[in-house]
């Protein structure tokens, strides 16, 4: 059998390049080596550092990117790595993969931004913030388990992120948004506190206080 007659029973599968991956908690996984390229953090530590080339030198990943994120990243990457989709096909796979619940999209965003893969970083925080704008304070703070026993007020601090994490950079966006709807609220309270508290007594009736109930002073007699 000549080379060429080899090639063509060979099936594509095992054509391919494969790299090995190393999850946050210590699991190696072997992927294709295209998709994988698709993440910039990855492609780097291919191409610079020549990692993931056998499971003993496998490329280990960020601490945000456990098993089940990478899974979706990977099916994120195998799609639109294809050349020659049309902008609707991906548009509509892009629709249907963010329909996931808070806690998965969540963790997915934090992957996404870990391995550099911008567009997906787009597309889970623009969904994430799709969810999250009509929700007022407490209902945020439910969906991301945060601590509840605080003011209105506390609610709405702005929240540490020293890991750069895309779902507390849009919690604090909302947080902003809410703490100017919370101060026009106050300021709108206080207007109506004041008009309520002007003095709307007759001029008579001012004069007689002025003067006590027995004053000869009247509106009339300054007339």
């Amino acid at each position: 059998m000549s080379g060429s007659d080899l090639l063509a029973v060979i099936k594509p599968e095992a054509l391919k390049a494969y790299i090995w991956l190393e999850c946050s908690d210590g699991s190696i996984q072997q992927v294709e080596e295209e998709v994988a390229m698709f993440c910039p953090m990855i492609c780097r530590e291919i191409m610079k550092n020549g990692a993931g080339s056998s499971k003993s030198h496998a490329i280990v990943l960020p601490e945000r990117v456990n098993p089940a994120s990478l899974s979706l990243v990977l099916d994120y990457c195998r799609f639109h790595q294809v050349p020659g989709r049309s902008n609707k096909e991906r548009k509509l796979f892009d629709e249907k993969f963010v329909r996931m619940d808070y806690d998965k999209l969540c963790k997915l965003a934090s992957a996404a931004l870990s391995l550099q893969l911008r567009p997906l970083v787009d597309l889970t925080c623009g969904s994430l913030a799709r969810i999250i704008g009509g929700k007022s304070p407490e209902e945020v703070r439910d969906i991301f388990h945060l601590p509840d026993d605080l003011t209105e007020e506390e609610k709405l601090e702005p929240l540490e992120n020293f890991n750069d994490d895309p779902t507390i950079r849009l919690l604090n966006r909302l947080y902003a948004k809410k703490r100017k709807e919370l101060q026009e609220r106050q300021r709108l309270k206080d207007v109506q506190v004041q008009e309520e508290q002007k003095d709307e007594r007759s001029l008579d009736e001012i004069l007689c206080f002025i003067n006590g109930n027995g004053g000869m002073i009247t509106a009339s007699y300054i007339r």
